[in-house]
C-alpha cells in the first residue's frame, strides 16, 4: 500500500544538471517519496542554454508549463511552447536550445529508477 503523498512547492530543490549549463531540474516526486513506478521532475531552461546530443536509457513524457524553445529529436527540430507535450521513447537522440529571452520550463516523467544520460558531442 502506498500513502499519498503532498510536495509543496518550497520543498523542491533545484540543482544544476552537468550536461548543459543554464539547465535546472527539481525532482517533484520519486521513488524516494513513495512513487512506486514513476519519477517526475520540473527542469528549467534558462535563456540561451543549451542541451546537447544524447540519449537517455528510459523514455520521456514531457509537458511545456512555460516559455517557448527549440527541441531537436532523431533529425527532426521542433519550436515548441507553453501546452505541447513530447514523447522522447529511450534510445532516441535529442537535445534542447532556448533561444529566446525567457526562460522554458517543463514537466518531465520518466519511469523510476537510473536516467544516466549518454554525451553524443
Amino acid at each position: 500500500m502506498v500513502d499519498p503523498v503532498l510536495r509543496r512547492a518550497d520543498e523542491i530543490e533545484y540543482e544544476s544538471v552537468d550536461a548543459a549549463d543554464g539547465l535546472s531540474k527539481g525532482v517533484l516526486i520519486d521513488d524516494d517519496h513513495g512513487a512506486p513506478n514513476f519519477a517526475i521532475r520540473r527542469f528549467v531552461l534558462e535563456p540561451g542554454a543549451e542541451v546537447p546530443k544524447h540519449t537517455n536509457d528510459v523514455e520521456h513524457e514531457q509537458y511545456v508549463l512555460e516559455g517557448e524553445y527549440t527541441v531537436g529529436i532523431n533529425d527532426e527540430v521542433h519550436a515548441v511552447e507553453a501546452g505541447d507535450s513530447l514523447l522522447i521513447p529511450a534510445g532516441t537522440v535529442h537535445w534542447y536550445r532556448n533561444e529566446s529571452d525567457g526562460r522554458g520550463t517543463f514537466i518531465c516523467a520518466v519511469p523510476n529508477g537510473d536516467d544516466e544520460i549518454d554525451l553524443l558531442e
